[in-house]
């Protein structure tokens, strides 16, 4: 595991640590929980982009499939 410094105003720092107090929890499992979430995001958003442009001038194609599962 990596130790991180990570330089915050006092006053983000005292929110955060009160966030954690409230939820039951240290705050590194905050912040892990929080950078983990971002990261989720991050590669749900990097994968849509690869597949959008796999799908790249297609779209006549995509549509035609949609007609055609919309009329079953």
């Amino acid at each position: 595991m990596t130790a991180l410094t990570v330089r915050l105003p006092d006053e983000k720092h005292r929110r955060l640590k009160a966030l954690a107090k409230s939820r039951g929890t240290p705050l590194n499992r905050l912040i892990d929980e929080m950078t983990t979430l971002m990261l989720v995001e991050f590669d749900a958003q990097t994968r849509f982009a690869a597949r959008s442009a796999r799908g790249a001038g297609q779209e006549s194609a995509a549509l035609a499939l949609l007609d055609k599962a919309l009329q079953k």
